[in-house]
């Protein structure tokens, strides 16, 4: 049997909101609500689906956290099939989706994880964390992925810094990893290393260990290399006994 019920929360939700306000949430079930009132949460089960003004979420489980009382929700933690997506551009979907509600912070694991804030596409098989009031994130995992509209990276870490610059998400400073070979792509390059830093600032891209510059028919490895990310001019070095190497292929065209 179905059972839905409406709950009148005073909730403030990842960058979804820039105010505080009252906001009606019905919320359906297959197998009913258990409310802990000593451990200060409640427990909804098979089926769930929220449906607010500011959000929706789809779930097999959902712990919803409160303080003073049923009403004052600080943290949801849904796991199974687990879809979220608000009326500010947060799309996120998971094995496991965990929302903070005093501070932010989005939480998100499991094979084929995706996040979408705004500008940015962040896909993982394994953990993805981001707090929307300080921009910082961390993307942990196999098949780990970020994409804007200028560049777009896989490494096994990536973790950074993003900055609301008139309503768009917009990356400050970057680290990314990965033991194999990381990639990062812009509209001109295509870079592979071991690490690299990343910083809007300086419009500067550093890389680190197995390094390679691949732009047209041009192909450049060594052990560092210095990226302009305004001219995409670059300088790559090597250390101790080896050498840079560059590859010129002949165009077909």
């Amino acid at each position: 049997m179905t059972i839905k019920f409406i709950l009148y929360l005073l909730i403030f939700f990842i960058s979804i909101s820039s105010s505080v306000k009252s906001a009606q949430i019905e919320i359906t079930t297959s197998s009913g609500v258990e409310v802990f009132k000593k451990e200060k949460y409640y427990l909804l089960k098979e089926d769930v689906d929220i449906v607010s003004e500011n959000f929706n979420l789809q779930a097999d489980h959902v712990k919803a956290y409160f303080d003073k009382d049923l009403y004052d929700i600080v943290q949801i933690d849904s796991k199974g099939n687990v879809n979220f997506n608000s009326n500010r551009g947060v799309i996120g979907k998971g094995d496991i989706i965990n929302l903070n509600i005093k501070n932010e912070d989005i939480y998100i694991e499991g094979k084929n994880s995706s996040l979408i804030n705004k500008e940015i596409n962040m896909k993982s098989d394994g953990k993805i964390k981001v707090n929307n009031s300080s921009g910082d994130f961390e993307i942990n995992g196999l098949n780990s992925k970020l994409k804007s509209e200028t560049i777009d990276i896989s490494g096994k870490i990536i973790k950074g810094r993003f900055l609301n610059i008139d309503g768009i998400n917009e990356v400050q400073d970057l680290f990314v990893a990965d033991d194999k070979l990381l990639n990062i792509k812009t509209e001109n390059l295509n870079m592979f290393s071991i690490e690299a830093n990343y910083n809007k600032s300086e419009n500067i891209i550093e890389l680190f260990d197995n390094v390679k510059i691949v732009r047209d028919n041009e192909s450049v490895t060594g052990d560092y290399a210095k990226i302009n990310t305004l001219n995409e001019s670059y300088k790559v070095t090597s250390k101790d006994s080896k050498k840079v190497k560059i590859l010129l292929n002949e165009s077909t065209e």
